[in-house]
């Protein structure tokens, strides 16, 4: 279930903004919409704003029923502005209705929906961002506003350390064993690991819904397991609006060898753009492709996140888990060929 906040003015607003991005913006446009009370999306943009990107927020905003927009602009004037303008006249066009129109900068914030003297002094309004009452709420509702974009993108940096490429070495070492070449062409044998790892992943999803963790073996063979497409789709399918998928992919994301991280970071990147986080479906994207260029489920996401897809496009149309074994049909041998590639290119006794 997502938090509830209540906001009651322009600076309760502007508090709220860095919650539900992630992050404390600067040098941004950021785009909230809300069908009623509901919120429905919020996205944001660098500044100097590209307009062939923005264009993309029209669709999304229709599809997801937004009845009105709150326009936030975090910098200088000479670059908010401008961008709110462009913004403005873009949903004029479209009829969507823009509710406020907000510049912040220095603790300190301006209105655009009320440009005549007398609306507020000409240095601005002062607010708090860090100690207002939204933010207390925000965070003891969970929520999370780091610093700025780059601490984002460090919070899914590699954490697992030398003991962790010890006993990834160790995996990898006893999985080579195991997929021989005999193995590689028994269908039985593909059925029997297969089936083993659904059975982690089920697992893995359950103990970080009931808030367990899984130890750094755990972590390094169901990294293995995800390589899998089968297995790694069983955890796709599984997605929905727990907390726990989120947590769970977060955390084996930054605890794998880098090597190993595509799967579980598009996870992430699945299961952040599922609730609504478009900010972080987009760093895990980074992420992902940092370990795997080519990845294909990746590729796919960041076209959803760049592309403005809205999150309601996956739901109803994601396969349940049984629908894959109809789809997919029996294990064969052939799926393990994914692991046998990857566990090839590990250096021996290590995992880079």
């Amino acid at each position: 279930m997502k938090p509830t906040l209540l906001l009651t003015g322009p600076a309760d607003l502007l508090a709220a903004v860095p919650y539900l991005i992630g992050f404390h913006p600067a040098d941004s446009m950021v785009v909230i919409g809300s069908a009623g009370e509901e919120l429905r999306l919020s996205a944001r943009w660098d500044l100097p704003l590209a307009p062939d990107r923005i264009g993309r927020i029209v669709p999304v905003l229709r599809r997801e029923g937004v009845t009105a927009v709150i326009l936030a602009g975090y910098g200088p004037e000479r670059l908010v502005t401008p961008a709110v303008g462009t913004v403005t006249g873009l949903l004029a066009r479209a009829g969507i209705r823009v509710a406020e129109a907000l510049r912040a900068e220095g603790g300190r914030y301006w209105t655009y929906s009320c440009p005549g003297l007398g609306c507020h002094p000409a240095e601005g309004i002062p607010y708090d961002p860090f100690s207002s009452r939204v933010a207390a709420e925000a965070v003891l509702h969970g929520l999370v506003a780091l610093p700025d974009r780059q601490s984002l993108l460090r919070s899914l940096e590699p954490s697992g350390g030398a003991a962790m490429r010890r006993i990834t070495g160790r995996v990898v070492r006893e999985l080579r064993a195991r997929l021989t070449e005999t193995a590689l062409r028994d269908d039985g044998f593909a059925a029997a690991f297969v089936a083993d790892g659904l059975a982690r992943v089920r697992d893995a999803v359950r103990r970080y819904g009931s808030g367990g963790r899984l130890t750094d073996h755990e972590v390094a063979r169901l990294g293995l397991d995800l390589a899998v497409i089968r297995i790694r789709d069983e955890a796709w399918a599984l997605i929905d609006d727990s907390d726990a998928h989120v947590t769970l992919w977060r955390d084996v994301t930054r605890r794998l060898e880098p090597g190993f991280a595509a799967p579980a970071a598009s996870l992430l990147a699945a299961a952040s753009w599922w609730r609504g986080d478009g900010v972080l479906a987009g760093v895990a994207v980074e992420r992902a492709l940092a370990a795997d260029p080519g990845y294909s489920m990746a590729i796919l996401l960041r076209q959803a996140v760049t592309g403005l897809v809205p999150p309601a496009a996956f739901r109803g149309r994601m396969p349940t888990p049984e629908d894959l074994d109809r789809e997919m049909g029996p294990p064969r041998a052939s799926w393990l060929l994914p692991l046998h590639r990857l566990l090839a290119r590990a250096q021996p006794g290590a995992a880079r």
